[in-house]
């Protein structure tokens, strides 16, 4: 994998080629006091003003405020609905749902993106390491100009979701992208399902694009129609999902083995699996905890440090 296959892969380079094949969505440059801020490891304070003392001192913590960014990126929320799902120039924070308050990543205003991208390990990677996994790291990195996108908030369900793989142009194979559940209407429906895509692949994507080897994503609703969601690196940096990445681009592989695309999908409840963004999650009594939606677990906590000062300090 190149650096200029990571630069192609941009959403800014990828939308207008298919924005007709995809859903509606806006696209912000990033102003340099908003990428600090998102870089910077202080305490994590999204609006307003954060207080707290011990003893012998206060502490008082005020979140940067960017009032033209804030205004230009609410008046484009509204453009789009008043909901929308956010990512920047590759990634989405789908690791740090589970700090939003509905455990989602859809947003209705800059202090929402904010508290998602502030939280996630995939929004560090895109600004500090975006070519990490590059075979010519001896060449100098490309010029990156980052960028907010936001798409109009859609509700997609999880089952409809695959995800291809494009080698020399050619479509070698396609992957539940869900794969950590079994949806029995996808493994009845494999041939639909493969040649839904496979259309779709020649008549929108193939040869449009500006990469012979990539991956996409695509959704395919309750009407049979697909949609493009993403575009991504052919390499180690995407998730190959079912497949391994020994088995999309070894010689002799899956590309040269069938006609048409390997499909893979979760055939069983017994294979389900845990997701793989739970480990970037924290326990759920310390998100209780930090939105006060359980008063009875502060209450239990505040005794527990009462209980420990007593024993420990005095």
């Amino acid at each position: 994998m190149k650096k200029e296959q990571v630069v192609n892969c941009q959403f800014s380079v990828w939308y207008p080629i298919f924005k007709k094949h995809s859903i509606k969505s806006l696209i912000l440059p990033l102003p340099q006091n908003v990428i600090d801020y998102l870089l910077d490891d202080g305490t994590l304070v999204v609006s307003g003003r954060y207080e707290w003392s011990d003893d012998e001192t206060t502490t008082t913590v005020t979140a940067p405020e960017f009032p033209e960014f804030t205004s230009k990126v609410q008046e484009a929320i509204n453009a789009l609905g008043g909901r929308v799902f956010p990512k920047l120039n590759w990634s989405a924070p789908r690791d740090a749902n589970w700090i939003a308050l509905n455990s989602s990543l859809q947003c209705d205003s800059l202090r929402d993106i904010f508290l998602l991208f502030k939280s996630s390990d995939f929004i560090t990677h895109d600004l500090a390491q975006p070519f990490l996994a590059c075979s010519d790291q001896d060449s100098p990195d490309p010029v990156i100009n980052y960028e907010l996108v936001l798409r109009k908030w859609s509700e997609l369900i999880p089952g409809g979701e695959f995800r291809c793989f494009v080698k020399e142009n050619k479509l070698i194979a396609i992957s539940q992208r869900d794969y950590t559940q079994y949806y029995q209407h996808v493994w009845k429906q494999e041939e639909q399902i493969c040649h839904a895509i496979q259309g779709f692949f020649s008549q929108h994507i193939q040869y449009n694009f500006l990469d012979e080897d990539f991956v996409f994503d695509v959704y395919r609703d309750s009407q049979g129609r697909v949609w493009l969601i993403d575009v991504n690196p052919f390499g180690e940096v995407t998730d190959s999902l079912l497949f391994s990445w020994e088995e999309l681009t070894g010689g002799g592989g899956i590309a040269q083995q069938q006609e048409g695309p390997a499909f893979r999908c979760t055939t069983s409840e017994v294979t389900v699996q845990p997701s793989p963004c739970l480990s970037y999650r924290i326990p759920r009594d310390f998100v209780d905890l930090s939105t006060g939606e359980d008063a009875y677990k502060l209450i239990d906590f505040l005794k527990l440090v009462r209980w420990c000062y007593k024993t420990f300090v005095i």
